[in-house]
C-alpha cells in the first residue's frame, strides 16, 4: 500500500489495480471507504469495459475478444509514476496480456490528490495506436454508509443536482449477471432518494438523467456528508450487494455503460463508449468533498 496525506485527510492506495483502499478523516479518525467482508473490494478502476460483456466478448474490426467484467485494470498491477506527501500517480501501460484482449498501445494514468475538502480522482487515457481506441471507464468507491457509524443506511439520502425531476434509472434484468434492457424506468419522483435496501433487489441502478453535476450522500441525523462532483462522466450508477443489507453505499462516476442483454456487441458502435482518436489523449476527473 502507499499512504499520502495533509492535515485533513490520509489515504492508502493498492497499486494492484490502483484501487484506493481507505481515506480517513483525521480529525474524526474514521474512514469514509470499505473494508468490510461481504464485498471484498473498496474502489476499483473500471477500463476498458464497464460491467459484463455478453458471453465476456466483444467485436472489433469483426475480430471477437475476451473481456472480463470491469475490464482488466482492476487485475493489472501499476507502477508508480509521481509521488508526493499529498499526491499519487500511477500508470498502466499496454503489456502482452491486456493485447490478448484489447489490441491498443494505450496508457491509462489513476491520480490521486488529498485536497483540504476531500480528494481529487483523474484518470488519463492516452491513445499511442494508429487507429482509434474505443473504451469505457469507470470509478467504483465503496462509501461507509452510515458514515462514521451515525444513524442507520436507511436514514441516509442521495440528491442529484443538474438533473430534471424524476430520477430515471436503466433498467436491470439478471440472467443471472446484470445486463441492461434498453430500457428506462422511474427511480424518483424528485432529484432526490431516500436509501432502503428494497431499492437495490433489483441490482445496480444507473441514473439515465443527463447532465448530473454533483451526487451528495447525507443524512439529517449528521453533520459527516460525502459530495462527488461529477461533471466530466455522463453517467453515475448506485450500488449495493443486493443479497444482502450491507452497510456501505457505491457512487460510481461511469463515461460507458453495460451491455444490454444479447450478443457481443462492435466496440465501434456501442453506446457509451468513448472514441478516442489515434494519438491522444482524454482526462476524466472528479472530486470527492467529505465532511
Amino acid at each position: 500500500m502507499i499512504k499520502i496525506e495533509n492535515a485533513e485527510f490520509s489515504a492508502e492506495i493498492d497499486p494492484h489495480g490502483a484501487q484506493l483502499t481507505h481515506l480517513i478523516n483525521k480529525k474524526g479518525q474514521f474512514d469514509y471507504i470499505w473494508n468490510g467482508k461481504e464485498w471484498g473490494k473498496h474502489a476499483p478502476v473500471l477500463f476498458p469495459a464497464i460491467g459484463r460483456s455478453n458471453d465476456d466478448e466483444y467485436v472489433l474490426d469483426g475480430q471477437t475478444y475476451q473481456m472480463p467484467q470491469h475490464g482488466f485494470a482492476g487485475d493489472q498491477d501499476f507502477t508508480v509514476a509521481y509521488q508526493s506527501a499529498n499526491e499519487l500517480v500511477l500508470e498502466l501501460v499496454a503489456n502482452a496480456e491486456t493485447k490478448k484482449m484489447y489490441p491498443f498501445d494505450f496508457k491509462l494514468q489513476v491520480a490521486f490528490k488529498l485536497l483540504s475538502t476531500g480528494l481529487s480522482l483523474s484518470f488519463d487515457v492516452e491513445n499511442n495506436s494508429d487507429k482509434a481506441m474505443p473504451y469505457s471507464l469507470g470509478s467504483h468507491p465503496a462509501f461507509n454508509i452510515p458514515i462514521n457509524g451515525t444513524a442507520s443506511f436507511e436514514n441516509y439520502r442521495v440528491r442529484f443536482d443538474g438533473v430534471e425531476e424524476p430520477l430515471n434509472v436503466y433498467e436491470i434484468v439478471k440472467t443471472p449477471h446484470p445486463y441492461r434492457t434498453g430500457k428506462e424506468e422511474l427511480l424518483s419522483s424528485t432529484n432526490e432518494l431516500r436509501l432502503n435496501y428494497a431499492t437495490f433487489k433489483p441490482g445496480l441502478r444507473i441514473i439515465s438523467n443527463p447532465g448530473v453535476k454533483s451526487v451528495k450522500v447525507f443524512s439529517p441525523l449528521t453533520a459527516h456528508a460525502i459530495q462527488l462532483d461529477v461533471q466530466e462522466f455522463k453517467n453515475i450508477c448506485l450500488w449495493t450487494k443486493e443479497d444482502q443489507d450491507c452497510r456501505f453505499l457505491c457512487v460510481e462516476p461511469f463515461n460507458g455503460l453495460p451491455d444490454v442483454l444479447g450478443e457481443p456487441v462492435d466496440w465501434m458502435k456501442k453506446p457509451g463508449n468513448i472514441i478516442l482518436p489515434a494519438h491522444s489523449n482524454k482526462v476524466s476527473q472528479y472530486e470527492m468533498h467529505l465532511s
